[in-house]
């Protein structure tokens, strides 16, 4: 007989600390090509709607006045694009800024981006 566990193992959301949740809404929004009505984004989380199970909220913290928010030069999550050449292009033409050019590791390619925040966003094609 199998065990149930308290904690399954699924991803239900990814959180982004932001310091600005409507520049923050409009961007994300703008990159995934969502229309974003930025009178319905109210601190201090918004629901990014995204495609699949996992979530992605953004939270400026306006509730925690001791919050500091701090960037991590590593991704904190990924973006799936099946065709990362395609992708790039569309990150260049946005100009938004890129911290590490294509890598390519067997059939496995990706680059990074930042957010306004400058939280590293990597764009993956797995």
């Amino acid at each position: 007989m199998e065990k149930t566990l308290p904690i399954k193992n699924q991803m239900n959301g990814v959180f982004v600390h932001v310091t600005n949740l409507k520049v923050s809404a409009k961007w994300y929004a703008d990159l995934l090509g969502l229309d974003v009505d930025l009178d319905r984004v109210v601190s201090p989380v918004y629901n990014i709607p995204v495609e699949g199970t996992t979530s992605l909220t953004l939270d400026d913290h306006t509730f925690d006045p001791e919050f500091n928010h701090t960037i991590s030069s590593s991704p904190i999550f990924n973006f799936y694009a099946p065709n990362i050449d395609d992708a790039y292009q569309y990150i260049k033409d946005k100009g938004i800024e890129i911290v590490r050019e294509i890598e390519t590791v067997g059939d496995t390619a990706w680059f990074n981006i930042k957010d306004p925040d400058g939280n590293v966003v990597m764009i993956c094609n797995c």
